[in-house]
């Protein structure tokens, strides 16, 4: 259904703005109606978040949707009533639409997984999966615990990788904006002065001299080509599966960031594998299920392989070692899992390893960036210091006074 932002009045009188699916404008001010409020004005729009991303639904709102609602269902509150609690106390509007939205098709005869997967860019497939599984087996509370922590783990997982990240590119924006325009502006004039002095100009001076000239003359073009490089590479990834692969695997390939990236989708592959498991799906329907929250093409593939070869009849472990794509770590706790009938607990084992280890990666990557960037800024320096300082010194040695 499309997504109509509304400006409405309530009870009170008070102007209420929001989004809110409908299938047409009527049935907009009749959902309007049930939430005591009558349309005033309306438009379509895209779903999600607004020009600047305010009301966006995050990862963070997701949490205290499962956390609360788990609360609720764990206390005997029917589904009906604890969505109308946490519409009511919502204070995003976006995600408080989304609520209403999933009271009305609750109330027209869907079941909660089926409203959910009526929201799919909000809620994924995984989310979805593991909330039928609880209505299956009536273990609702427990399988919304498990979504909680999960969430969480990703959200603490990249708030570190923020907050290191945050440092280096500060100082590296800041020293590359100042060195820009000692090139453009600084530079050419100190050159022009060597010029002058008549010396021998050595290498390193003829190489600042040739940068500065190009940077003064296509400083466009040095701070355009970023953007087209990531646009361009951003239009491939999404529309040729070819060049998805390619740029995937070179992800996984990167020194430093490729093996923690390449562990952070083993992690989440095998948490939401042993989740699935645990909660009764089967194996096969687990692992493609498990697949959607990898996003790596070059994973994916391999694990699309290991499915098509246990459906013919491969033992779990076999197959994922056929691959060769999964650590050793990762197939002989399968291979343990298989022999002791504990499949979830071996896959938790290998999560439990691989968060551990990510996390202590993370840690000790810090000081590495900051320590490449350093270093980086200090040849930058000594370079522009040699280029200016060495001519200028070669030039007043030969005067004889």
């Amino acid at each position: 259904m499309p997504l109509f932002q509304y400006k409405a009045i309530d009870a009170s009188g008070k102007f209420i703005s929001g989004s809110l699916d409908a299938g047409n404008a009527n049935d907009l001010e009749l959902r309007l109606e049930k939430m005591d409020m009558d349309l005033v004005t309306f438009k379509q729009k895209e779903p999600g978040a607004d020009l600047f991303g305010r009301n966006k639904i995050g990862r963070r709102d997701l949490i205290n949707f499962a956390f609360y609602l788990e609360q609720l269902t764990r206390a005997g509150v029917p589904i009906l009533e604890g969505l109308a609690d946490l519409r009511d106390g919502e204070e995003n509007p976006t995600f408080r639409d989304v609520i209403t939205g999933l009271i009305e098709a609750i109330e027209g005869g869907n079941s909660f997984s089926q409203a959910l997967a009526l929201y799919p860019k909000i809620f994924d497939s995984v989310f979805v999966s593991l909330v039928k599984v609880g209505e299956r087996s009536g273990r609702m509370n427990l399988v919304l615990v498990d979504i909680v922590e999960t969430l969480k783990w990703q959200d603490e997982l990249l708030a570190k990788a923020r907050k290191i990240m945050m440092y280096p590119a500060v100082i590296g924006t800041l020293v590359l904006t100042v060195i820009l325009f000692m090139m453009i502006f600084v530079v050419p004039d100190i050159m022009d002065a060597i010029v002058g002095l008549g010396g021998k100009i050595p290498i390193e001076t003829r190489v600042l001299m040739a940068t500065s000239n190009f940077l003064a003359g296509y400083w466009y073009i040095v701070l355009a080509t970023p953007f087209a490089v990531f646009f361009v590479l951003s239009y491939f990834y999404k529309t040729s599966s070819k060049a998805r692969f390619k740029l995937d695997g070179m992800m996984l390939k990167m020194p430093i960031l490729g093996p923690v990236n390449e562990k952070i989708k083993i992690s989440r592959f095998t948490r939401y594998f042993s989740l699935m498991f645990a909660s009764g799906i089967t194996v096969l329907d687990a692992i493609s299920l498990s697949k959607a929250v990898v996003a790596n093409a070059v994973l994916e593939d391999g694990i699309d392989r290991a499915w098509q070869q246990i459906s013919e009849g491969s033992s779990i472990s076999e197959a994922f070692k056929n691959i060769g794509i999964f650590p050793p770590l990762v197939v002989r706790m399968l291979r343990v899992g298989e022999s002791s009938g504990q499949m979830d607990k071996s896959l938790d084992n290998v999560s439990y390893f691989f968060d551990r280890d990510i996390n202590d990666t993370i840690e000790k990557l810090e000081p590495v960036l900051q320590t490449s960037l350093m270093g980086t800024i200090g040849i930058i320096v000594l370079w522009l210091a040699l280029s200016v300082l060495g001519p200028i010194y070669d030039t007043i040695a030969t005067i004889d006074f």
